[in-house]
């Protein structure tokens, strides 16, 4: 064999690699996800981790709240809704996957001596009826109690779950966001709310309720009495690429993820 026949059969065979390599470059994929900002932590984890193990799958996340993700799933302006409150009367044409088990913790600043209390006494706190810190055993401080807008999951879940039929006080301070909750409790020696236990970090510190903590672990068993569902809302026809990061997210690497901040559901 020629040298030159030799290396034309070499630049032949780099060809047909070449096209063969090109022709299997996976489609840029795009997932968009809007709703509960309860849930943005855990999204922003999970997305990152799909897009590693598929570098063409793009996972575009935003906030709002609950009440805003199923609008836009229901609209078909996004893939999935990002939902933090019991999806009790869902139409037909929309699907629930709970993916995590979430506790609303209660939250104080670092520097409030109170370390629990029962659900009455949050009730009491958040109602008003409880409106100084030495009622629980603190400092002779007025109570500022913080909550979230209209539309808000991690609201809905707390009225329902705390509350129990009583208002939330007029007088309390209203947030748009978790974040928003965490940054305002933990620049206020007064302040109390509640936020997802995703959001918890060293600025506030989160009460026990009925002498339990707001842990993975208790969130996952329902031990937290404030235990609630994140779910993924959804066409109840399920995009084959929406589909794959749903059995991502169930899967042992989506719920490993789960398991550092929130309770597994598998």
């Amino acid at each position: 064999m020629t040298v030159a026949r030799l290396v034309l059969l070499l630049c032949l065979a780099f060809l047909v690699c070449s096209c063969s390599s090109a022709a299997q470059t996976p489609v840029p994929v795009y997932l968009q996800a809007a709703g509960s900002t309860s849930w943005l932590p855990l999204i922003t984890e999970l997305a990152a981790a799909y897009h590693e193990r598929y570098p063409y799958v793009f996972i575009e996340t935003a906030g709002g709240d609950s009440a805003l993700g199923e609008q836009m799933v229901a609209a078909g302006q996004v893939d999935l809704g990002l939902v933090s409150r019991p999806q009790e009367a869902l139409p037909s044409t929309l699907r629930t996957t709970v993916v995590a088990r979430d506790a609303i913790a209660v939250i104080v600043h670092p520097t409030n001596p109170i370390t629990s209390a029962t659900l009455m006494q949050v009730r009491g706190l958040f109602s008003g009826r409880l409106n100084d810190w030495q009622q629980l055993g603190g400092a002779s401080l007025a109570v500022q109690v913080i909550s979230r807008e209209d539309g808000s999951g991690t609201r809905t879940t707390f009225e329902r779950m705390a509350m129990q039929g009583m208002r939330v006080t007029p007088m309390a301070l209203v947030m748009p966001s978790s974040r928003a909750v965490v940054e305002r409790v933990g620049s206020d020696a007064q302040a109390v709310g509640y936020v997802s236990m995703g959001y918890l970090d060293a600025r506030v510190k989160a009460l026990e309720v009925e002498g339990m903590p707001p842990t993975p672990a208790n969130a996952s068993s329902g031990a937290y009495v404030l235990t609630r569902e994140l779910a993924l809302l959804t066409p109840a026809t399920v995009s084959p690429e929406a589909g794959a990061f749903l059995d991502f997210v169930l899967g042992p690497a989506g719920q490993a993820i789960v398991a550092q901040h929130y309770g597994q559901v598998r």
